[in-house]
């Protein structure tokens, strides 16, 4: 699908990127919304993020020769532009604020992962305390009994 202007028309539910794959892409959403994804040990995916117009993502691939971290699948029909590592650095010496924005996008990113971690980790302190307690209720019913 082609309408003229910038970017390239991706269908829903196509898969971007794929985690664990070589990429030397960096990729801006114009249109439409993405999930990104990451594998379980186990079997089966998490859902990492939502993105929308604005977002960018495979910068980590990019900046680091490593692969992708993560799956990227459109949710809806998607707009995306595209840029090579070279067109990239060389958009980055032609406008070093790209460079700024994207370290404060990673960073708000960070931030947000810390943040779910906190969460989870809650979430796992209090369950470990929830079965303690019910423990230390079962035995002293138990105790009471005899």
């Amino acid at each position: 699908m082609t309408d003229g202007s910038l970017g390239q028309w991706y269908s829903k539910g196509q898969v971007i990127i794929r985690q664990g794959e070589a990429g030397d892409n960096i990729y801006a959403v114009q249109e439409g919304e993405l999930e990104v994804l990451r594998e379980r040990k186990g079997g089966g995916e998490i859902l990492v993020a939502t993105l929308r117009a604005g977002d960018i993502f495979g910068e980590m691939a990019i900046l680091q020769k490593d692969v992708r971290s993560a799956t990227v699948r459109t949710l809806t029909e998607a707009r995306l532009l595209t840029l090579d590592k070279k067109t990239f650095i060389r958009r980055v010496h032609e406008d070093p604020s790209l460079a700024f924005n994207m370290v404060r996008m990673m960073a708000k990113r960070i931030r947000a992962l810390n943040a779910q971690l906190g969460e989870r980790r809650a979430r796992v302190e209090r369950r470990r305390l929830e079965r303690r307690i019910g423990n230390q209720r079962r035995r002293g019913t138990r105790r009471s009994r005899q």
